[in-house]
């Protein structure tokens, strides 16, 4: 059976690279699934998503993704995000407090656009880490 070669950039550094079967992705026009021998396709990831790269006998690797791009030609995926972090990198405690602090801000201040998007990516970062939010 024919594999995706998926590879995951941010900016900073090369998140993950490698084969899978499936990859899911959330953009701005809904989530997307892509599987071996899809039709070639760009969409623009969602600020605070979270992306599933499905592997054949192997535990799902789950990232928060906040922006960027998903491009998809002839078994290769290719994730440019504007940041992104693996869930089993995410400080869980701190993504938490931040979450915490980013709501507080938006109830006293409800045109807080910095906060707001704070809340998303931490809220991204914690379910690709596992935990309910």
């Amino acid at each position: 059976m024919a594999k995706l070669q998926v590879g995951v950039v941010s900016p900073e550094r090369e998140i993950w690279s490698g084969e899978a079967d499936m990859v899911i992705a959330k953009t701005v026009e809904g989530e997307i699934g892509i599987m071996p021998n899809h039709a070639p396709v760009i969409g623009v990831l969602v600020e605070g998503g979270v992306l599933r790269v499905k592997r054949d006998g192997n535990a799902d690797l789950v990232a928060a993704v906040h922006g960027g791009f998903i491009s998809v030609a002839a078994n290769e995926v290719s994730v440019l995000a504007e940041a992104a972090e693996l869930g089993s990198e995410v400080d869980v405690a701190a993504a938490k407090d931040a979450l915490q602090r980013a709501q507080a801000a938006i109830e006293s201040s409800q045109d807080d656009a910095d906060a707001q998007l704070e809340a998303k990516r931490n809220a991204a970062r914690l379910r690709a880490a596992g935990e309910e939010v």
